[in-house]
């Protein structure tokens, strides 16, 4: 059985942080009857970015672990046997150390496109179907990037875009900024993600009939204002400024069987020409609707998807990767730490770790307001 253990734990500067996560992490026996290659994964708060390099060394010289991927984050998040718990501005480390099979994942650097080693000796054989990415919001035509990186694997890409006041940090190997960083997991473990929208829709999926860049001029054939009054009523329609952080656009994901959709801010409404700004690209003829999104509606969607989750799962869960936007968390569920307490009681005390993302990566897509999952389950 493959052992995961995860540690978390803040402190007055990084250097009791780490400590208070290595007690956690040291936690137990330290290895396997069996030949392995463990891998770690390693989030750091924001305030300590800049010390990253310095954190990724401790962590490799007491647990003997060479192998990290990671990214910062204006919060983390992080659980164990000791509890549960989010962290923001602060100095905080959480980590999770997977104790594999030998030979079963490859970790690849911030490279963009070259990251995805298609074609190499191991690549041919293990056949990866999942890939743990974090990226750089920064990077130029990223979601290019990840689109490419899924095609030429065919994996399945999960994880999240680091967040930071300061350094946009990556861990894979070394400790990086720009591109699209991770680790391949090979087929013979057993990954299986979930994705919480946090959203609910108001209204059917429409044609924005007249659009250009990211404003919409018509939808279905009428100025798009009038359609998005109509479908968030009478009462905000009356006083559009309180649509802001609760009605979001949202471009449906074509080919999906499941009613898949990526949310998207409104960035403006022009009253006078019926136009509507959002926060991506869109063009005439390409799908729109709108969504609402609060805490009861983001808790709901949470506790459903965790619900879905289990009843695809046969075998007992091993540990877990949990990526949350930054617009969740304390900022959407209330008290720091309610978004875990929610994952703890439907999951059980799995070790788990992550962080509050600048976007989220599922599949070859990159989200917003999501929460994205991965599990690690025992195999068959």
């Amino acid at each position: 059985m493959t052992r995961f253990r995860a540690g978390h734990a803040a402190g007055a500067d990084w250097r009791e942080a780490v400590d208070a996560c290595l007690k956690e992490l040291m936690q137990g026996p330290q290895t396997s009857a069996r030949k392995t290659n463990p891998l770690g994964f390693l989030y750091v708060t924001d305030v300590i970015a800049e010390q990253a390099g310095e954190i990724l060394d401790r962590l490799r010289k007491e647990t003997g672990v060479e192998h990290w991927i990671g990214a910062t984050g204006m919060g983390i998040l992080g659980a164990s046997a000791n509890g549960s718990n989010e962290y923001y501005d602060q100095p905080a480390v959480s980590a999770l150390i997977a104790d594999l099979p030998d030979d079963s994942f490859r970790v690849f650097p911030g490279r963009g496109d070259d990251a995805a080693g298609a074609g190499s000796e191991w690549f041919e054989a293990q056949r990866p179907n999942v890939a743990i990415v974090h990226a750089d919001p920064r990077a130029q035509r990223l979601p290019l990037m990840l689109d490419r990186l899924a095609e030429a694997s065919g994996a399945y890409l999960v994880g999240g875009l680091a967040s930071s006041r300061g350094p946009m940090v990556q861990i894979a190997g070394e400790v990086s900024e720009g591109g699209a960083s991770g680790a391949w997991i090979g087929s013979s473990i057993n990954l299986i993600a979930g994705l919480s929208q946090g959203c609910a829709p108001i209204g059917p999926a429409h044609v924005a009939t007249t659009a250009q860049k990211n404003v919409v001029m018509e939808i279905d054939g009428r100025p798009a204002l009038d359609v998005f009054k109509e479908e968030i009523g009478e009462m905000l329609a009356r006083n559009l400024e309180r649509c802001a952080n609760f009605i979001y656009a949202a471009l449906p994901v074509g080919g999906s069987d499941t009613g898949d959709y990526l949310v998207r801010n409104l960035m403006g409404i022009d009253p006078n020409k019926g136009w509507i700004a959002i926060g991506d690209q869109i063009e005439s003829g390409d799908g729109i609707m709108f969504t609402k999104r609060d805490r009861s509606t983001a808790n709901a969607d949470l506790v459903q998807m965790l619900q879905r989750l289990k009843k695809r799962i046969t075998r007992p869960i091993q540990g877990g990767l949990y990526f949350s936007c930054l617009s969740r968390g304390h900022n959407l569920f209330g008290d720091a730490g309610t978004e875990m307490a929610i994952l703890r009681d439907h999951l059980g005390d799995i070790p788990l770790a992550g962080f509050f993302a600048n976007g989220e990566i599922s599949h070859k897509r990159l989200y917003g307001h999501t929460g994205v999952l991965a599990l690690f389950v025992e195999p068959a």
